[in-house]
């Protein structure tokens, strides 16, 4: 099974192959032998006081009047006017668009794109969490290919290369700072759709801990369980390799050991930077790996509901596992030692699966997520539409256990 065929900025195809599509190399067995697989991943700068590197990646890719995306929120927290003054200290004339929403709409990001042809702008930069990043990777995809967002869904449909881009994330949790995914909502279809392909992989992404803290908890939440499912899907995928399994882990081990301190205390700098590194390699691990059931869920509850992304897979996540679990459920095993539950090696699957289920709603719980999809509004009534949406979700592909329309029904409903 092909799993992506994608060129990017500099034309390379990536094939992301299943072990049982790989044929053997003559006289040489295929047994035990690592799939073959390709990595993809930003330049990266981390660290608190990052943000004025921003402006000099600008500058190393050629901007001159770079087009920053934010959203209202962050502007009244003041970060992209700290940003515009180390741009403009390096000579630069900053471009800003900030009227992107929670859940960013096709029309949104043709308005951007309109927006930046008119401007005369170069390099793309996003400050923000997702939902600005999203909306930038759209806005630059149009500038060089035009048409709707929409006529990009699915994987690899990006013909021309795209302005470079530099990705400044202000919340833990979504890695779309360092993947190669675009998740827009389609306002007609009323569900979000997923544009993939190694050229919307940023060129630069600049981690800066300090933004973290202008977070709401309720998005901080939502964040963190974001990163928490990126981790567990990514390690489960059918997609997964040794490159991507250590940084799943971490990821979940991070998410785990330091969300509850950052709702409690906002300002704890060991816990921020911990979970800025956790949605790092969370990002690191799906944007290669891929998902599961969990985000192609969650992707269609998002789109009708324009509810926070992260909230729903913390309701949807522990039934994936669970559903997941029943059929493969030995990669559960490292992820339930990774958030320090009493398993060992070689211990029944089954007991990791419930150990990891049971801890991913009580973490749910202790951050404030509710227990069911009809607190977020959905409706038995809703089930099926969305589960035949479901199907035809990018996420879907590489989940470990295939799943019928049928089967996604009955997880909605009981995740209700």
């Amino acid at each position: 099974m092909v799993l992506t065929g994608d060129t990017g900025h500099a034309g390379d195809t990536v094939l992301l192959l299943d072990e049982d599509t790989m044929a053997d190399p003559p006289g040489h067995p295929r047994e035990g032998s690592p799939r073959l697989s390709k990595f993809h991943a930003p330049e990266i700068v981390f660290g608190h006081d990052s943000l004025p590197e921003a402006a000099h990646a600008a500058v190393r890719l050629g901007a001159s009047r770079p087009f920053v995306v934010t959203d209202p929120g962050l502007t009244e927290a003041g970060w992209p006017a700290e940003l515009l003054r180390h741009m403009r200290a390096a000579g630069l004339r900053p471009q800003l668009w900030n009227e992107i929403t929670p859940n960013p709409k096709d029309h949104e990001i043709q308005a951007g794109y309109q927006r930046y042809m008119a401007s005369g702008c170069d390099v793309v930069l996003g400050i923000g969490g997702g939902s600005v990043i999203d909306a930038a990777k759209g806005v630059a995809l149009l500038s060089a290919n035009g048409g709707t967002i929409g006529d990009y869904e699915g994987i690899d449909r990006i013909a021309n290369p795209i302005p470079p881009l530099v990705m400044i994330p202000s919340t833990s949790g979504t890695g779309a700072d360092v993947s190669q995914f675009c998740i827009i909502t389609d306002t007609e279809r009323l569900t979000k759709i997923t544009i993939m392909g190694r050229a919307l992989v940023p060129d630069v992404s600049v981690i800066d801990p300090r933004l973290l803290v202008t977070m709401p908890d309720w998005l901080n939440a939502a964040t963190g369980l974001d990163a928490l499912t990126h981790g567990i899907e990514a390690f489960v995928s059918l997609a997964h390799g040794p490159l991507t399994d250590t940084h799943a882990l971490h990821a979940v081990a991070l998410v785990h050991g330091n969300l509850p301190t950052t709702m409690i205390h906002r300002h704890d700098d060991a816990s921020r930077s911990a979970m800025a590194q956790a949605a790092l390699e969370a990002g690191l691990a799906f944007t290669n790996a891929i998902l599961g059931a969990t985000h192609a869920m969650s992707h269609q509850v998002g789109g009708m509901l324009d509810l926070p992304h992260g909230v729903i897979n913390g309701v949807l996540l522990p039934h994936v596992i669970r559903f997941n679990g029943a059929d493969e459920p030995t990669r559960f095993v490292p992820i339930a030692q990774a958030m320090g539950l009493p398993a060992r090696p070689g211990m029944p699957g089954d007991e990791a699966v419930d150990m990891v289920a049971t801890e991913v709603r009580k973490l749910a719980d202790e951050v404030g997520v509710p227990t069911g999809l009809a607190a977020l509004g959905v409706r038995d009534q809703d089930v099926p539409r969305l589960a035949q949406l479901t199907l035809g979700d990018a996420c879907l592909t590489t989940n470990p256990r295939s799943a019928s329309v049928e089967e996604i029904e009955r997880l909605f409903r009981e995740a209700l």
